[in-house]
This record gives C-alpha cells, sequence and structure tokens, in this order.
C-alpha cells in the first residue's frame, strides 16, 4: 500500500514523499532517498523486500523527480540536502514521530542525506544507521584518464544543457547541467565544497552514525571504489564498513552503477547485507 505525502519545503518547493507499507509492516521504519537521473520507483522490489522483513518504508522523490511537482527554479545537489531531505527528516520526526530510523541511498542520494545532516544535526539522533549504494561526491577522479572523461562529460553537459538521463544509465529524468556542474567541480577539483566555499568534507566527521557502504568494479566512473573510500573515510569511523564487489572477490557480476542496488543478484547477496548492517544497528 502506497501513501503519497506532498511536503513543502523551506524554499517553498513542494516534493513527494510516499509511506509503503504492507501487512507485516511494523514500527520499524526505513527512509530510502534515490540518485540523480531517478526517482522512487528505483527502489521497487528493494521495498519489498524490507515491507517483508517488517519494515515501514518511507521514500523521498527529490524536487522535480517522480510525483513532486515541477519547478523552474535551478537547484543544485547540496539543495536536495539542504531542503528536500530536510523536509522529510522534519515531518518523520516531529509529525510522525518516529525517534529511530533507518536509511538507504543511491547514489547522489547519499550526498543529499550527507549535506543534510552537516546543516541540521539535530537529526543524527534519530537515525540509527546508513546504508550507502554507490555514493561518493569528491573522489572519481582517480588519474589523467579519468580526469579528462570528467571534463569532456562537464563540456558535452554545458553545450546542450543538460546531461541525458539514457547516457547515465535510466529511463527518464535528465538532469539540468546547472544540477550536474557541482558534481562535476567536485570530482575534477578534488573538493567537497558549496558555491559559497563552504567545505562540507572536515564536517562529515562529525556525523558517527554506522554507515555500510556498497561499491562495485562495474562502477568505475561514477561511483569508483576509490571515491566511495574516501567519502567513508571522511567521516572517520572506524566502525563504518566499505563492502567491494567483484567477480573475482567472490561476487555474483561486477555490479554497474544502478544493477549494485536494482538487480536480482544484489536482491540474492547485497539486500541482506544491508539488512543484517540495520539489525545489527537497531
Amino acid at each position: 500500500m502506497e501513501k503519497l505525502i506532498q511536503l513543502t519545503t523551506e524554499d517553498s518547493e513542494n516534493v513527494a514523499l510516499w509511506k509503503i507499507t504492507n501487512d507485516k509492516s511494523t514500527n520499524k521504519h526505513l527512509f530510502l532517498i534515490h540518485g540523480t537521473f531517478s526517482d522512487k520507483d528505483f527502489f521497487n522490489g528493494f521495498t519489498d523486500y524490507f515491507l517483508n522483513l517488517g519494515y515501514t518504508c518511507w521514500a523521498l522523490d527529490w524536487r522535480n523527480h517522480g510525483a513532486s511537482k515541477k519547478t523552474n527554479k535551478k537547484f543544485k545537489i547540496t539543495t536536495i540536502g539542504k531542503y528536500d531531505v530536510t523536509a522529510a527528516f522534519r515531518y518523520l520526526t516531529a509529525t510522525e514521530n518516529i525517534n529511530k530510523l533507518h536509511c538507504v541511498a543511491h547514489s547522489g542520494g547519499g550526498i543529499a542525506i550527507t549535506v543534510c545532516l552537516v546543516h541540521h544535526p539535530e537529526f543524527k539522533k534519530f537515525i540509527k544507521s546508513i546504508t550507502l549504494f554507490g555514493v561518493q561526491a569528491f573522489g572519481a577522479n582517480t588519474g589523467i584518464l579519468q580526469n579528462i572523461k570528467l571534463r569532456v562529460a562537464k563540456l558535452f553537459s554545458k553545450l546542450i544543457g543538460k546531461v541525458p538521463a539514457k547516457l547515465a544509465g535510466s529511463k527518464n529524468n535528465d538532469e539540468t547541467y546547472f544540477t550536474m556542474k557541482q558534481w562535476f567541480n567536485w570530482n575534477i577539483y578534488r573538493q567537497f565544497k558549496d558555491s559559497n566555499h563552504f567545505d562540507y568534507e572536515p564536517e562529515m566527521k562529525e556525523i558517527k552514525i554506522p554507515i555500510i557502504s556498497f561499491c562495485a568494479k562495474g562502477d568505475d566512473f561514477i561511483a569508483p571504489k576509490e571515491g566511495c573510500q574516501l567519502f567513508l573515510d571522511a567521516f572517520q569511523n572506524p566502525k563504518n564498513e566499505l563492502v567491494y564487489c567483484a567477480k573475482e572477490l567472490g561476487n555474483l557480476e561486477d555490479y554497474n552503477h544502478s544493477r549494485i542496488l536494482k538487480s536480482r543478484n544484489s536482491m540474492k547477496e547485497l539486500w541482506p547485507k544491508a539488512a543484517a548492517w540495520m539489525q545489527t544497528h537497531s
């Protein structure tokens, strides 16, 4: 069963939060946030798995994505963290009175959660664990070839004004150059800074929530292992765990950026690890 809840952000945008339940749902709560080029439907199947484990799922559609209202305002990835995630966390904790929440994020969704918690540390006490799939912000520039790829992709995006969803392996939700420019710059210059030069990286160590981060050999452009490791290391929590997936290590496949969460193989071998992480840190 899905219930649509429309939230108004502090910058006056309307975003969609979905409450997803079934007859096994209990007072265990799971917040899910997609990345760029996507919407909450990316978690179809994944939510079913966790519903059957007794969770009540809450999935957020970014502004301009999914069931959220369309906006003509330009926005950055940090905007999602500052406003959209903040609106969702405020609703869940203040209106729904949820005091124990687990989080799952794919790609840019993990960046958005991080941005939110840096600006709003009051939410940290409610979050018991975070599970990341293919999440990094400033570590994709792993060498000369990767640097060239990033700069070419940024230039192409600038010329056409957007990054087409198909090029990112998605079927919908093109992203504007304005939105993606921030991600390109973070990685090209290896700095996690906002446009006002606020540096997120040194603030990440204040987030001590247990984090498990899944990355994969086949995800060598958007979220390579080195980038995911750098992002996780910035939290400076020795209890956090990086899970690198590769056939040579015994995994079922060298997952790409989407299949690391959304595939039959990830359902078999990665979703149970995510569930175990949540159970351990409940």
